[in-house]
């Protein structure tokens, strides 16, 4: 399985990351993809950009080093609405929204299973969120079922994030392994990538891809196989009912 996208990198604005634009750009390159998703981290992140970065991104170059750029957010989801830490005016000139839990970032860490589950289940639902950002974190568990079934439902996709494997969220691995073997049984489109804090882990996402494949996750409901599928997908908003059928 190759990957022709990563949907998911943190440059110096994220506060605890520690590459540039230009450096991930470079990196994405060299691995070569030809789309890059710079979603650094929504304002409510202890040392995150403040919003005014957000409008300063969509200034960058649409392309840089022959790598288009995604100019996006991950998100934080902040209660059991689906509402995010960031103002509406904003999501709607980017390309790509991520929403995913953080503690300390607005959402209550050790909430009951049921409200987080409420919570992202509305995130899914939020017209402008693209995709759910590791979903299988344990710090913020959720009815996996419950979720699988509400992305089939709205026609979006759930992240399998190579991050949550090595460096972060431990204790990721059964949920995200669950998760996937779930998306293979319904059909629902999965991205797989990095979570790259740095220009040297871009493209990263062995882990991710060895889960899906495991899972039986064809290529087809790989959203980032494809970047004619990813910008198709980021275009509509949502993913057509044809496209999620079992064959």
């Amino acid at each position: 399985m190759e990957l022709q996208a990563d949907l998911h990198t943190h440059t110096i604005a994220s506060g605890h990351a520690f590459s540039t634009v230009k450096e991930m750009a470079s990196a994405a390159a060299a691995a070569g993809l030809q789309l890059l998703g710079i979603t650094d981290h929504g304002v409510n992140m202890p040392g995150g950009p403040h919003e005014y970065y957000f409008s300063q991104l969509l200034t960058l170059p649409d392309e840089i080093e022959g790598v288009r750029i995604l100019k996006g957010v991950e998100a934080n989801i902040i209660d059991s609405n689906g509402n995010l830490d960031m103002p509406v005016e904003i999501l709607s000139r980017l390309d790509l929204v991520l929403a995913g839990f953080h503690a300390g970032c607005g959402f209550p860490s050790g909430a009951p299973v049921e409200v987080n589950t409420a919570a992202m289940i509305a995130a899914i639902k939020n017209p402008f969120v693209h995709i759910i950002a590791h979903p299988g974190n344990p710090e913020f568990p959720v009815d996996i079922d419950r979720v699988v079934a509400a992305a089939r439902e709205e026609g979006k996709v759930l992240e399998i994030n190579n991050n949550s494997f090595k460096h972060s969220r431990p204790g990721s691995a059964p949920r995200c392994q669950l998760l996937a073997r779930l998306a293979a049984r319904q059909g629902v489109m999965v991205a797989l990538n990095s979570d790259a804090h740095s220009c040297y882990s871009v493209g990263q996402c062995e882990e991710s891809i060895g889960v899906a494949k495991s899972a039986g996750i064809r290529d087809d409901f790989v959203l980032n196989v494809s970047a004619g599928r990813v910008l198709e997908y980021l275009s509509a908003g949502k993913l057509p009912q044809m496209v999620r059928k079992i064959s």
